[in-house]
């Protein structure tokens, strides 16, 4: 059974800056709840084909798993996979501009998890689904803030 889970939540920033920020990998662990570290496989910053290897605690259990940047159109769209088991994913950010002047973005998770996985797939989906509605509150709470993020985080162009 296939997981896709897609969430998407307004922040009142501009989209070039909230694209920067969470297309930055390093920023990672500040605005995803179950991410504890990032490191580099390939130099900085995320092009097509760059690899970054992430540490997370997810129902329970920590995962190690490396995504590879598939897709990054500037400020409208990031797609990273990874091709680990037991659970293959491919997660993928869009931005688009609010009437407003703030910015819609999108997160959305796509896998076919294997073995054990397939049995709990419904159960993963819905932890998901809290997960990444926590993780983009998070994220908009961090850019909804007067001061820009801290030096060397992305902040694109305010």
């Amino acid at each position: 059974m296939a997981v896709d889970v897609e969430t998407s939540i307004e922040i009142a920033a501009p989209r070039r800056r909230v694209a920067a920020f969470a297309s930055d990998p390093e920023n990672a662990p500040r605005w995803y709840v179950n991410i504890s570290s990032v490191s580099w496989e390939t130099p900085p910053p995320a092009v097509v084909g760059s690899r970054i290897a992430f540490v997370a605690h997810f129902l329970g259990r920590r995962i190690a798993y490396t995504y590879e940047v598939r897709e990054l159109v500037d400020a409208e769209r990031f797609v990273m996979s990874t091709a680990e088991s037991p659970f293959p994913m491919e997660t993928t950010y869009t931005w688009a501009d609010t009437a407003d002047g703030g910015t819609r973005m999108t997160l959305r998770n796509e896998g076919e998890p294997s073995g054990f996985g397939q049995l709990a797939a419904p159960m993963m989906a819905r932890a998901m689904r809290r997960a990444n509605l926590k993780d983009l509150q998070a994220l908009k709470r961090l850019l909804e803030v007067e001061d820009p993020p801290a030096p060397g985080a992305s902040s694109g162009d305010a």
